[in-house]
């Protein structure tokens, strides 16, 4: 089968488009025929070896060589090919989604190793981290689900207890995450605000936000209005910004980065929101999504009845992987960007 494969981390350039062994089915997996494929962050930062010593202790991955080379992708819907012989609520033929990691019951980040990598032709996932897809969304769209639709709806449901009329503020809400969480958070009767630059003011408004602010003209923690949930997928604010548009028992809940801080940087805004959550009656959260089935059959039925469609910005094929990982990099994708396997 043909996959994307690395052999040393550094730019998108490392990546090769290779015929490899197609993967063996264990016992409670899934075959996939990969259909359709999205990028993360989570891949950009894979490639380039981020704090690389560091991260293969954190992550369990041995360095990529020519004898084990790396393999991308966490995101995939496709067809069943196969399955193991202890799986029970999947068949050859179904349409599924979800994501393919190596231990769906790993803690903290370990949750997202994986060995196979859903850029290829057929990957491996364990049955409790696939749903069946919908029929009215389409293979593409499905495959954007993954890791922002899961990190949106955990940030918002089990982090930020939201609830029907709470005022919610999306910052980033034309990225990948934004998209899912403007979405869900109007599917759950919020009043939505979100945050984005000028040329996506019409995407936000067309998913159902209720007021759109336009970060170029205008600093939202300026405003007047205060939020009972805001939903940071940018961190471009400082905490205390963000505490001024905060109600009194509001909760901020940080699902991303784009900052380019670095790691030390990050640990010190985590520890920042640890003690602010210990002071005062607002809380700061900070978290990582989990490829929890339940969740997956939750946006399923949300796909389902039409309430959250997938915001897709480009398609790529196969072998034009590193160049969706260098547009992901630019931090102006609008939704999700999407790997289609012929």
């Amino acid at each position: 089968m043909k996959a994307i494969v690395y052999e040393s981390c550094g730019s998108p350039d490392v990546l090769h488009y290779e015929e490899i062994k197609k993967p063996e089915v264990g016992d409670l997996q899934v075959l996939i025929r990969v259909r359709a494929a999205s990028v993360n962050p989570l891949e950009a930062a894979e490639v380039k070896g981020v704090v690389p010593y560091l991260a293969r202790i954190i992550f369990g991955l041995r360095k990529p060589e020519k004898a084990h080379p790396g393999r991308l992708g966490v995101d995939l819907a496709g067809e069943v090919e196969v399955v193991g012989k202890n799986v029970s609520r999947f068949r050859p033929g179904d349409a599924v989604f979800g994501v393919c990691v190596n231990d769906a019951q790993a803690s903290g980040v370990k949750v997202w190793v994986h060995d196979q990598g859903a850029f290829a032709e057929y990957a491996c996932a364990p049955e409790a981290t696939l749903a069946i897809k919908p029929q009215n969304v389409t293979f593409e769209q499905a495959a954007a689900v993954g890791v922002a639709g899961l990190t949106a709806l955990q940030a918002l449901r089990d982090h930020g207890h939201i609830r029907p009329g709470y005022s919610v503020l999306v910052n980033g809400a034309a990225g990948g995450v934004g998209t899912f969480a403007v979405q869900i958070a109007k599917a759950f009767g919020a009043e939505v605000t979100g945050v984005c630059r000028t040329s996506n003011i019409s995407l936000v408004r067309s998913i159902g936000a209720d007021y759109v602010v336009d970060y170029t003209q205008q600093d939202f923690t300026k405003l007047e209005q205060r939020y009972d949930l805001i939903l940071d997928c940018v961190s471009n604010h400082s905490l205390s910004e963000f505490r001024r548009i905060l109600s009194t028992n509001g909760v901020l809940v940080m699902a991303g980065d784009q900052t380019g801080r670095g790691l030390f940087g990050i640990v010190g805004r985590l520890l920042g929101a640890l003690m602010l959550s210990k002071l005062t009656r607002q809380k700061f959260v900070t978290f990582l999504a989990k490829p929890r089935q339940e969740d997956l059959a939750t946006i399923q039925g949300l796909m389902k009845s039409g309430k959250v469609t997938p915001v897709l910005d480009k398609s790529y094929s196969l072998s034009q992987t590193a160049e969706a990982i260098r547009y992901l990099e630019q931090k102006h994708a609008r939704g999700k960007v999407v790997i289609t396997v012929a």
